[in-house]
């Protein structure tokens, strides 16, 4: 059988990108570290790296032990919280990755009930997942992955939860607020305000700038829809956001939605799972909860 310890040290390695760091992550000295690799090389008549300077690099079986690491790893470090629950008498925990960064507020609204509903059921909610959610569904390190972004894969299922429409919001002073509804060409002089993701990741780019040459004078960036909305009220730009917020923020006064280009921008919130092995009732009754709090 295979000793998860190299596996971990590769995992370590290539997330540091050094021996040292690798073995500090590990507690491990790096005498222990290495004999850890020359041990299991003995064993199996293999070389995992090969010195590259002052740093090393890894032999062609070395990379497969990284992606066997990789993905065998979380699912090992999972069960080791399922069986530290049922130790400790907790059902489970539903672990839930977002890849829609303002849709955090809308699941607190999921959460109450749920816990209420399963009270021997713990959530865990990271958003570490907002970039590379699927990996991390496909690889067991989530359970249920928020996305307006479905991607389809084998062994996957999207339940859609709720429909929205992606607008831009001016202040009712803004020459723009006159519009029913925008082209392109009428942010090139603008400052445009979304959530911190990259632009290849947002819509307004992708499904409606970029298809036509244009892109905004300034973008810029604001963690909270609070602050973002408050920017726009006051004059300090424009900014794309889902219509629900705006109903659910409670817009500051003087706040004008405009519709994106004739047919608009229309999205869809999903809840991703892997839809090809058994899966735990509190599975079943979050995704029964979501839909029923859908806005």
């Amino acid at each position: 059988m295979i000793d998860t310890q190299p596996l971990a040290i590769l995992r370590e390695i290539d997330r540091t990108g050094s021996l040292t760091l690798a073995a500090d992550r590990l507690c491990l000295s790096q005498s222990a570290v290495s004999h850890a690799i020359r041990r299991f090389e003995a064993r199996h008549g293999v070389a995992l790296w090969q010195r590259d300077g002052r740093g090393i690099r890894l032999t062609q079986a070395g990379e497969y032990l990284l992606a066997l690491a990789v993905r065998v790893l979380p699912q090992l470090d999972h069960a080791e919280t399922v069986l530290d629950a049922f130790a400790k008498g907790r059902r489970g925990t539903l672990r839930i990755g977002m890849e829609c960064h303002p849709c955090q507020q809308w699941l607190m609204r999921v959460v109450d009930p749920f816990l209420a509903m399963w009270p021997d059921v713990d959530l865990d909610v990271s958003t570490a997942f907002q970039f590379g959610g699927l990996a991390a569904l496909l690889g067991h390190e989530i359970d249920v992955l928020i996305t307006p972004d479905p991607i389809e894969r084998s062994g996957l299922s999207y339940v859609p939860v709720f429909g929205y429409e992606l607008v831009v919001a001016v202040a009712e002073t803004h020459p723009l607020a006159g519009r029913d509804v925008l082209s392109p060409a009428d942010l090139a002089t603008e400052t445009l305000i979304t959530y911190p993701v990259a632009p290849e990741r947002l819509d307004i780019f992708t499904g409606f700038l970029v298809p036509a040459g244009c892109l905004p004078r300034r973008h810029r960036t604001v963690e909270t829809t609070d602050m973002m909305l408050r920017l726009v009220a006051a004059g300090r730009g424009v900014s794309a956001i889902p219509d629900w917020l705006l109903a659910e923020n409670a817009a500051p006064d003087g706040i004008v939605p405009l519709h994106i280009g004739e047919k608009g921008i229309f999205k869809s919130i999903h809840l991703g799972t892997r839809g090809n092995e058994p899966s735990p009732d509190y599975l079943a009754g979050f995704i029964t909860t979501a839909r029923a709090t859908a806005l």
